[in-house]
């Protein structure tokens, strides 16, 4: 495991920030929920210069695929405009948001998937998949393992290699692409080379000691923990479900991951845990823990320039490795 240290600057900016977010998830009803997803991040200079900019390199176009249930799931796709269409050996990144399953929209996380499309040389498809409390598990583990098993066969309408694909997300977004990693290789499919999760929550039952020590850290607490996962699962759905808990899941046979944890976070050793299970299972994980860096750091990479740019380095580094047509 490798540790980077940041600035006491960013706490300070992670503060702004939150300020830009609402009330915090229990403070919110069914209509409030319903505003804070569809509110999407003030473009302010002082705010962006903190969450950065999308980049204007890449092309963003929009498309559905079919969920098993006969929903549309919305597509936001990124293209890199110096890869033409008439290029087809470009490979795939699909990118699953976080916010608990119950908040955040694929619009806020245009400037991260615009910055993996150009230093990747990828198409990423950004998944808005459907969410709790109206929509409980496991309906967002079926739209993000529908829409990557959608995208993986039609790699002629993206003008993609899909043989070449990664799944990546954070928080939430982590766990999302952990379980659709699970779900595919049960599947017989080998289409993904790699995951790529960003403070993933692996574990439900919230034993992981770091959800005790940073119970009051600054954007993610243990209160807002507890309530995303009530929205999320329900009364009588059983905590240590692989399809909400990755980490009781079998873990052998898996593509090899990078797994990216904040040092500030209440979900800190969700990831260290999951990491360690991964290479005990015999499945190659990178595990980077940033020091000094609450949860939601990697959406802030202007707050903390040094680690925001390791951070992105060793993020877009791991996948592009993955992803070359050699690997």
């Amino acid at each position: 495991m490798r540790s980077y240290r940041g600035v006491s600057p960013l706490i300070a900016a992670v503060s702004f920030a939150a300020t830009h977010r609402g009330p915090p998830i229990e403070a919110l009803d069914h209509d409030g929920i319903h505003r804070a997803r569809t509110a999407v991040r003030p473009t302010h200079p002082l705010l962006s210069w903190v969450t950065g900019r999308p980049d204007p390199a890449v092309g963003i176009t929009f498309g559905t695929a079919p969920a098993r249930d006969d929903h549309e799931i919305p597509l936001r796709i990124y293209r890199p405009r110096t890869l033409r269409d008439s290029r087809t050996d470009v490979p795939v990144i699909m990118w699953f948001h976080g916010g608990g399953w119950v908040l955040g929209n694929v619009v806020d996380y245009d400037p991260i998937c615009t910055f993996l499309a150009a230093q990747v040389g990828a198409v990423v498809v950004s998944v808005d998949y459907r969410m709790a409390p109206e929509h409980r598990a496991p309906v967002a583990v079926n739209d993000c393992v529908d829409a990557t098993t959608w995208v993986g066969v039609h790699g002629d309408v993206l003008h993609a290699d899909t043989s070449r694909m990664a799944v990546a997300g954070d928080s939430a977004g982590g766990n999302l692409a952990a379980v659709v990693a699970q779900v595919l290789r049960d599947h017989g499919d080998t289409r993904i080379r790699h995951q790529a999760l960003i403070y993933p929550a692996t574990d439900a039952t919230m034993s992981s000691p770091s959800v005790q020590q940073n119970a009051h850290a600054p954007i993610l607490t243990r209160r807002s923990m507890v309530t995303f996962r009530d929205h999320y699962l329900g009364p009588g759905h059983d905590r240590r479900d692989p399809l909400v808990s990755p980490l009781f899941g079998r873990l052998d046979g898996l593509p090899p991951a990078l797994v990216q944890t904040a040092d500030l976070d209440p979900l800190r050793d969700d990831g260290i845990r999951y990491a360690e299970a991964l290479q005990a299972a015999g499945v190659s994980a990178r595990l980077t823990n940033y020091l000094k860096v609450p949860h939601g750091f990697a959406s802030m990479p202007g707050a903390a320039p040094a680690v925001g740019r390791q951070h992105r380095w060793e993020l877009a580094t791991e996948v592009r490795s993955a992803l070359s047509a050699a690997g």
